[in-house]
């Protein structure tokens, strides 16, 4: 059984300390200076002065609000911050106070409303470890319950029966590997109902609650889904046209005699379709639709289905009646990207998060019957003129095969004619992720204070593209995605506009390896690089990073053990090839990461100065895979604007 990794105890942060990277340097680096502050260790990053810290101060106190669950008919859920971490608060009316309900100092995940109970379900950790533990919260009592084991596991996705009595998860409580699904009633101590080996999630519960529909989850690409009676504990799996395809969302008719889901079978994007006992194929619902449906939601009075799709990283919001599935016509909603939606107890109307790219994270509400929508938070942003934030544009490059790779370019506003701008090119984790045009405080900073412009892009790989797309950069083809990258370097020297020697490579977890990848690939052509906590070394990655998701990790990027695969990864590595980073590297990362850990960002940073080179080096003690409590990110925050100044800006 693998062992959560926790928090270290601020007694032993000198003590890990000394397992960091050495301080000494090869012949030629610059001596390595490291400093001890409460839970940051940083080595060779100078103090952030004053006027960098006020001036990024406004834009670090920009926050969103995400939409969370209705709370009864009159009153919504969010997630927001006030103070280092985001927490549940209550909204009782458009605009209206956010009653901060919860007040813990890591933050809270995974909230979800509990139907016609008045509370609600959360997970938290500890430093960022993703040891996640389930939390019951009373709103009539305001008082919290655990339901899941106290620190030996990971618990996640949460799922309400539709009467709030039960709620199922997902846990490696029995073993520590393996994710099953566990259900918990009342005050009665968790139940295990179905342990089948691998990774499983509940998508649904009958009406009745004496059934639940589950899927299997293999990789993004491969998911099996079925119906579980949970009185007998019989599963039964259903058939996979074509034996192989990726399920979203599956949910109960209203009737419960058919189901409503998506998938790729046959098609190349996830559709909307709805399929009964009896019928010889499924009717599919967004089949005019040639983009991935992201989720859905029936009304509880069985009139009505929403579900949003991601167009070319646009989100649309779209309405069915039911069962006729007759389109409904909604209010034109802003361009943007859509986050968590849901209709009210009573079916009239829908709350839906909204985020565009000069505006963080709010919650909308739709009513229905009237065709409005009106908003109900409004988060702030630091005080700053939002009429100078910059929207990106979509451009699309060619890259070294003739595949066109989609990026948002944000440009500065009113650059002095003749002056070429420096670049950086920020670059997404996953690898199956997408990069969105949301909003970005460090991006709106570094386009409007500093004058850089910065490129976004969807590399092969990226989701949101096809299901085509999205293999392009499995096992052997992984540095294909990093030709893209390269060949994004040859779009910039076309552009009139931009300063192909100054640009700057950015990039967390997945990103970070390309970070570190387009560094030893093309090291005359970038200026300097930030990796945060990415991945070094695909072997020592896949042989340290934690059991529950290291056979998921395996499909996307080959199998270590397999002798050809391992010796490529060995290749390809670039803690094998530090030898040829030339520009300077920051390199952040969490001590508790479990997904890549520290190893990971230790041995790169000691190769890289093994070889005279210059490595600024920041490690919080109580983060993990990211930075999620607000004084960390905002001194990150500052050293990176640092970074580029000094290395982008610098005459």
């Amino acid at each position: 059984m693998s062992r959560p990794r926790r928090t270290v105890p601020l007694a032993l942060t000198a003590l890990l300390a000394l397992m960091l990277v050495p301080a000494t340097s090869a012949a030629g680096a610059p001596p390595v200076q490291r400093e001890q502050v409460g839970t940051r260790i940083s080595e060779n990053i100078p103090a952030p002065p004053a006027a960098l810290l006020e001036r990024l101060n406004r834009y670090q106190n920009t926050r969103g609000a995400n939409f969370a669950g209705w709370s009864g008919n009159d009153a919504i859920l969010v997630t927001t911050r006030f103070g280092e971490t985001n927490q549940v608060h209550r909204v009782a009316q458009p605009m209206g106070m956010r009653e901060q309900i919860t007040f813990y100092r890591e933050p809270t995940v995974a909230v979800q409303a509990q139907p016609g109970r008045g509370g609600f379900v959360f997970g938290k950790d500890e430093g960022g470890s993703e040891f996640w533990q389930l939390y019951r919260y009373d709103l009539a009592t305001r008082e919290a319950m655990r339901i899941t084991d106290g620190g030996r596991s990971r618990n996640e996705a949460p799922l309400w029966s539709h009467d709030g009595t039960q709620v199922a998860f997902t846990s490696t409580m029995r073993n520590g590997r393996d994710s099953d699904i566990w259900i918990q009633a009342s005050d009665s101590a968790p139940r295990n109902v179905l342990s089948q080996g691998g990774t499983w999630f509940a998508t649904d519960f009958s009406r009745d609650g004496r059934k639940l529909l589950v899927q299997r989850t293999v990789s993004i690409n491969e998911t099996y889904p079925g119906e579980l009676d949970l009185a007998t504990g019989r599963l039964t799996m259903f058939p996979v046209d074509g034996g192989k395809a990726a399920f979203g969302p599956f949910r109960y008719a209203p009737d419960g005699k058919g189901a409503y889901y998506t998938s790729d079978e046959g098609t190349e994007f996830r559709t909307l379709r709805y399929h009964a006992p009896g019928m010889a194929k499924p009717i599919m619902l967004s089949s005019g639709i040639s983009w991935d449906v992201t989720g859905v939601d029936i009304a509880d009075d069985g009139k009505h289905l929403v579900f949003a799709t991601n167009e070319d990283g646009i989100g649309k919001l779209h309405l069915r009646t039911l069962p006729d599935h007759r389109e409904v016509a909604l209010p034109d909603l802003p361009v943007g990207v859509i986050g968590g939606f849901g209709f009210s107890p009573d079916g009239t109307r829908i709350a839906v998060t909204l985020n565009t790219a000069t505006s963080p994270s709010d919650v909308h509400v739709i009513d229905i019957a009237a065709r409005t929508l009106t908003r109900w938070t409004q988060s702030e942003v630091g005080g700053l003129d939002t009429s100078r934030f910059v929207a990106p544009s979509l451009v699309r490059y060619e890259s070294f095969d003739g595949l066109s790779v989609p990026a948002f370019y944000y440009r500065p506003a009113n650059v002095p004619e003749g002056r070429k701008l420096p670049v950086v090119i920020q670059i997404h984790g996953g690898p199956e992720a997408q990069a969105f045009p949301s909003f970005s405080p460090s991006i709106q900073y570094l386009v409007n204070e500093m004058g850089i412009a910065v490129l976004v892009p969807n590399v092969r790989g990226s989701s949101g593209y096809g299901k085509t797309y999205l293999q392009l950069d499995n096992g052997f083809k992984r540095k294909d995605s990093v030709k893209d990258i390269g060949a994004l370097l040859d779009w910039i020297a076309a552009q009139p506009e931009l300063d192909a020697s100054r640009v700057g490579v950015s990039g967390g977890s997945y990103g970070g390896y390309m970070v570190l990848a387009t560094m030893v690939d093309y090291p005359e052509r970038i200026a300097a690089g930030i990796n945060v906590v990415g991945i070094s070394n695909f072997v020592t990655f896949l042989e340290a990073t934690e059991s529950y998701r290291r056979d998921l990790r395996r499909v996307e990027y080959g199998d270590e053990r397999d002798p050809a695969m391992r010796a490529f990864m060995q290749e390809i590595a670039p803690l094998n090839n530090a030898g040829r980073i030339a520009a300077p590297l920051f390199v952040a990362q969490g001590a508790n990461d479990p997904r890549v850990p520290i190893s990971e960002a230790d041995q790169i940073v000691r190769a890289v100065r093994a070889n005279g080179r210059d490595v600024w080096y920041l490690v919080f003690t109580d983060e993990g895979h990211g930075f999620a409590k607000k004084g960390n990110a905002d001194w990150f925050n500052a050293a990176t604007m640092m970074f580029w100044q000094r290395h982008l800006l610098a005459e």
